[in-house]
Parts: C-alpha cells; sequence; structure tokens
C-alpha cells in the first residue's frame, strides 16, 4: 500500500527542515515575458521556481484556477511529475465537492496529485469519494483566510458553536483514515488558537502568510499537530523576483529560504 500523505508529509518536513508550501498560482499575467515564447508558458515557469525552491519546499500547491483551460491542464501535469521527481508531495487546491456522481469524477483528481482541497458547504456525502482515499490527503475548508470568510464561517448556530466550529468537529469525526486536515487562515489567529484547541491532532494548511500579512507565529504555534502542517505562501514566493526578468527565479528561492528561516524560530521555541 502506499505511504499515507501525511507520513510523507511528516517525512519531508524531516527531510527540509521546512514547514513551507510554496502555492504555484502562476498568473499567466505576471509570468515573464521570455516564458511566453514557450509552448507552456506557466510550465517553464513552475519548473523554474521548483529549481529555485524545492530544498526549502514541504510541499507544492498548484491552485487549479491558474491551470483550468487546455494548455493549463497539460502545464499542470507536467508541473506535478517535476514536483514528484524532486520528491515534493503536490497538494492540488481545487476546492471541490458536488453530490454523487460529479463528486466521484472528482475526486479522480487524487489519482495525479498527493492531496487536495475540499468544500465541506455540501456535507459529509459530498467528500466521501475523497474521504475514503486512505492514501490521500483531504483538507477541509474550515476557517478561510479571505476578509468574508467571516459572513458564513463566523455565524453563530442554536448550539452555540460558529459554523467554522462545527466543520472542524465533523471533520474530526470523518478522519477515519487519518486523512484529514484543515484548512485554517494565518489571518485570523484567534480563530486559529482556537480550532487547534478544539482538533488537537489535525493537520492545518495555513494560507494567508505573505501577500495577505498573516500571523507567522500563530501559524507555527496552532497550525502544526505533532509537528505536522503547511504553512503557505504563493505570490510572496513565486513573484519575489518578478522585477529581475530572467533572474526571476533566485528571488523565489530567496523568499521561500527566508520564510522557511522565519517559520522555523517559532518551531524551534516550542
Amino acid at each position: 500500500m502506499a505511504q499515507a500523505f501525511f507520513e510523507r508529509l511528516a517525512d519531508r518536513i524531516q527531510q527540509t527542515d521546512s514547514v513551507v508550501s510554496v502555492g504555484l498560482d502562476s498568473d499567466l499575467s505576471r509570468i515573464p515575458d521570455h516564458l511566453h515564447e514557450k509552448d507552456l508558458p506557466r510550465w517553464a515557469f513552475n519548473r523554474r521556481i521548483i529549481d529555485a525552491t524545492h530544498e526549502h519546499a514541504a510541499c507544492y500547491k498548484p491552485n487549479a484556477a491558474f491551470y483550468e483551460d487546455a494548455d493549463g491542464w497539460r502545464a499542470l501535469r507536467e508541473t506535478i511529475a517535476y514536483a514528484h521527481g524532486k520528491d515534493v508531495p503536490v497538494l492540488l487546491d481545487a476546492k471541490r465537492a458536488d453530490i454523487g456522481n460529479t463528486t466521484r469524477q472528482y475526486a479522480k483528481l487524487l489519482d495525479e496529485v498527493d492531496a487536495i482541497t475540499v468544500n465541506p458547504y455540501m456535507g459529509r456525502d459530498s467528500l466521501q469519494p475523497f474521504l475514503d482515499r486512505g492514501d490521500k490527503g483531504v483538507f477541509i475548508l474550515c476557517r478561510t483566510s479571505n476578509p468574508g470568510g467571516e459572513d458564513l464561517q463566523d455565524l453563530e448556530l442554536d448550539s452555540g458553536e460558529r459554523v467554522y466550529e462545527r466543520v472542524a468537529a465533523l471533520a474530526d469525526l470523518w478522519n477515519r483514515n487519518d486523512n484529514v486536515g484543515l484548512v485554517v487562515g494565518a489571518t485570523a489567529p484567534d480563530e486559529l488558537e482556537s480550532i487547534r484547541e478544539q482538533v488537537p491532532d489535525l493537520p492545518f494548511l495555513v494560507p494567508g502568510i505573505g501577500a495577505q500579512g498573516g500571523d507567522a507565529e500563530a501559524a507555527v504555534e496552532f497550525g502544526l499537530a505533532d509537528g505536522v502542517g503547511l504553512v503557505n505562501s504563493s505570490r510572496g514566493i513565486i513573484f519575489a523576483g518578478e522585477d529581475n526578468g530572467e533572474e526571476f527565479a533566485r528571488g523565489a528561492g530567496d523568499a521561500a529560504r527566508r520564510l522557511k528561516k522565519r517559520l522555523n524560530q517559532y518551531r524551534d521555541s516550542q
């Protein structure tokens, strides 16, 4: 049987001494001009980013929104294969879920990647095909990093729980295959702390570090379960060198190394 995702992630974290997730949000409008001459500009960009950052990356997190066209899917497949060639797991940020037959089709994405993000709004049956893949990681949206996250996630239920607290409790129940994590943003450190208290054993994917200005210390202190979890930066890493022309990747490598060092200050103090 294939190694379970969180076991593999734990090995990768130990190997690289890093919990950095590099978000490959490869926006064509921001890719350097010289790469647009390539057959697959996003793949050309990602390859150079991976070359520059893989020593500091516990995981790569491409966001499906940047690849949802014919050339984009080709670029994404090349990217996944290349990351795997560097022994780095890939988490597809797709936020999928749907009813019955549709969600079973969505779950086939896990044939190509190591983990995926999913949306719990439609309930357990919409997530079951993902949850059943015991060797794959399933990160359930819980308390997201965007300003509008509070519109629904902070609403109080009759039980006195917030919606995000109910999601965390359900995720804990659904974790029969030890493959469930939560997405909890670094821009909401108080909620990050309270969710960790509620579900001490679930690893978190913590977005919002970097361009969104999230709390790095809280991300490390509360995002990791027994040392396992991911703190993501996307634009803050991959576009760090966008003003450097053909040397753009060097800036990304420097940004990944700096974030690793910054996060490790808090990991080392735990």
